[in-house]
């Protein structure tokens, strides 16, 4: 028998000493979150802006 007819594709398919989690996240993830929370945080302050412009009158 060959080690291809024990084969699971849906298994963990993990080496022996190979961590089951991962250390860091990926790095397109990490710009991704960084660019929604500096664009996040200039939507806010354009909206704060447009409270206190308008509050002002």
């Amino acid at each position: 028998m060959s080690d291809s007819e024990h084969y699971d594709p849906l298994g963990p398919g993990r080496r022996p000493n190979e961590d089951p989690q991962e250390k860091r996240m990926p790095r397109g993830v990490i710009i991704r979150l960084f660019a929604y929370l500096v664009a996040g945080h200039v939507v806010a302050g354009f909206l704060y802006l447009l409270f206190v412009v308008a509050g002002s009158k």
